[in-house]
């Protein structure tokens, strides 16, 4: 089985190549597939020169800022593997963290979560914790599922599913959508325990609190118009 990683980079100079050197690490066959989304901070740069040392690496460069599911949109494209799951560019959640989801692989019509309230997180702000809950909630009552992190980064998602699957979103309303799609297209997503450690704003964080309504009319729509 191969894992295709998809990370979408958007100013990550900080944290690039840490990241990359723990995905690296992470004892799997997989492949790693880069999107810089417009970065002006020298993470594109950095790119360029990785692309050039290190021909297994798949990079790839949006010509300007569009967002984090415009990025992963053509990400998915590029996949080849057998089951895809995104890696922020900071280091918020930890690739070790993949053998937990691919070990409770059971089935073809099964996705995994990596849940960070059923694990350890901290640093988390109030207003994310809040927010979370808030739409993890909403998705439950909507879609009839009992999930306890529907906002996770962590979906471990079969190749073919997310082929056929049309990502509309451009921002970070992409894990709303994503995950009514996954339930409207009748598979059962099992959540794991897994590990968080947040960062602020003032250290990079990007997603406000505009992103929570963004993704609040997200399920919504997503629940009943398409």
């Amino acid at each position: 089985m191969k894992l295709s990683v998809i990370i979408p980079v958007y100013n990550e100079i900080g944290t690039l190549e840490k990241i990359l050197k723990k995905v690296k690490d992470v004892k799997v066959p997989k492949e790693i597939i880069l999107v810089d989304d417009g970065s002006t901070d020298g993470s594109r740069e950095f790119l360029e020169e990785l692309k050039r040392k290190d021909t297994a690496l798949k990079v790839i460069f949006q010509k300007e800022n569009q967002g984090k599911g415009a990025a992963l949109r053509v990400g998915f494209k590029k996949v080849s593997g057998d089951y895809v799951i995104v890696q922020d560019a900071d280091l918020e959640y930890d690739p070790r963290d993949y053998l937990k989801l691919l070990k409770e692989l059971k089935g073809s019509k099964t996705v995994i979560y990596g849940s960070r309230f059923m694990g350890s997180y901290k640093d988390m702000t109030s207003l994310h914790f809040f927010g979370n809950r808030i739409l993890t909630v909403l998705t439950n009552l909507l879609f009839g599922v009992a999930l306890t992190d529907m906002e996770t980064c962590y979906k471990l998602i079969p190749v073919e599913l997310i082929k056929k699957i049309e990502i509309k979103s451009n921002r970070f309303n992409f894990e709303p959508e994503i995950t009514a799609k996954i339930l409207k297209n009748g598979y059962k997503i099992k959540e794991v325990p897994i590990s968080y450690a947040g960062r602020t704003a003032s250290e990079g964080k990007k997603i406000t609190w505009r992103d929570g309504f963004s993704a609040l009319a997200t399920l919504i729509k997503f629940r009943f118009l398409s």
